[in-house]
């Protein structure tokens, strides 16, 4: 075991580019989108000297308590069965979280819900597993919608889709409506459009600059697409393209001009630059568990992302390890009361 250093931070993102099981949210670029957390990483090596395994924690300060959490957001990288790595990168976990006196470390790989290997493995090194019913109680969406392009062509990918959604992709092409990648100068359309999509959906949503850093940071590997309808910007989305899979991270509408179907061709258009790149996997991310249409207000999310014929994939969820019991039970009542005076607020307004 080795903590990442300075030295190692090119060889420690070459690994995470040729990981299948690697996220872009374990890049070390992704450490300088959240700013407000603290960044640390280990690796794990093998008896040539490679790197076997790695993982890139955010560290996220409570002054209040004295204390941290760390998390590794759809880490750790590695072959997930073998328990000789994971102990390996645990250990190293073990020597950060005393160092920023942590009261838990929390991770999220992208593991399926069926693994149970794995979580044998997590239980036996004393993590403990958390998930909820509906996919959306834990920090990243456990019920993600994705697609397999691996050794696809565009026709193929067209030809499953429903005959639905591909009617849908010829009447916004046919409309004129005009999809393409942009750079930040269109930033304040995408952020507009958020912004009146939040407000139709009842979600908060993250502030210009959250959006401005993740284009930055991300390079290459992230792209922001805006559709227009006669010249006029009516919807947008972010994807991330990291280590082999393309995922749309960020989606907005506006109010006007849906009947023209832009959010289609902003799929499709994100769909062929996966295929363009190799990808083989395209990931909606995440839907709700709930897929009774009756009694599911984001059903109409899933259904539109069922249209491309993909499949859901149901993820174990999180996995807690905590350092200090006690604490890390304050403090997630600290943040359950938090949680709730801010939704007594909203409703207030």
């Amino acid at each position: 075991m080795e903590l990442l250093t300075e030295q190692t931070h090119e060889e420690f993102e070459a690994f995470m580019l040729g990981h299948p099981g690697s996220s872009f949210t374990q890049s070390l670029d992704w450490w300088k989108v959240k700013t407000n957390w603290q960044h640390a990483g280990v690796i794990s090596r093998g008896a040539d000297g490679r790197i076997v395994g790695a993982v890139s924690l955010l560290i996220q300060r409570v002054p209040v308590f004295g204390t941290s959490m760390l998390y590794s957001p759809r880490g750790p990288v590695c072959d997930l069965h073998d328990e000789a790595v994971l102990r390996d990168l645990k250990s190293g976990i073990d020597q950060l979280a005393r160092q920023y006196k942590a009261h838990t470390y929390k991770m999220d790989p992208d593991v399926p819900m069926s693994d149970s290997a794995f979580i044998a493995i997590a239980n036996k090194l004393g993590f403990r597993q958390f998930y909820g019913p509906e996919g959306f109680e834990t920090i990243q969406a456990r019920f993600n919608y994705r697609l397999d392009i691996a050794g696809k062509t565009e026709e193929d990918v067209l030809a499953n889709m429903t005959q639905k959604t591909r009617y849908n992709i010829r009447v916004a092409k046919k409309h004129g409506v005009q999809v393409r990648p942009v750079g930040l100068e269109y930033l304040d359309d995408f952020v507009r459009i958020m912004q009146v999509t939040g407000e139709r959906d009842s979600f908060a949503t993250r502030p210009r600059a959250y959006f401005e850093r993740m284009l930055t940071a991300l390079g290459e590997h992230v792209r922001l697409y805006m559709a227009f309808y006669e010249d006029q910007a009516v919807s947008g989305a972010i994807a991330t393209n990291y280590g082999g899979k393309c995922c749309y991270v960020y989606g907005a509408s506006d109010n006007v001009y849906r009947n023209v179907m832009p959010n289609y061709l902003v799929q499709w258009e994100m769909i062929r630059w996966a295929l363009e790149t190799g990808c083989t996997l395209y990931d909606f991310q995440g839907v709700s568990g709930n897929l009774d249409p009756e009694n599911n207000h984001l059903y109409g999310l899933y259904r539109f992302k069922k249209g491309f014929n993909g499949y859901l994939d149901e993820l174990a969820g999180e996995f807690d390890y905590d350092y200090r019991p006690v604490t890390a039970k304050l403090v997630k009542r600290a943040i359950s009361i938090n949680e709730a005076l801010r939704k007594w607020k909203k409703g207030r307004k």
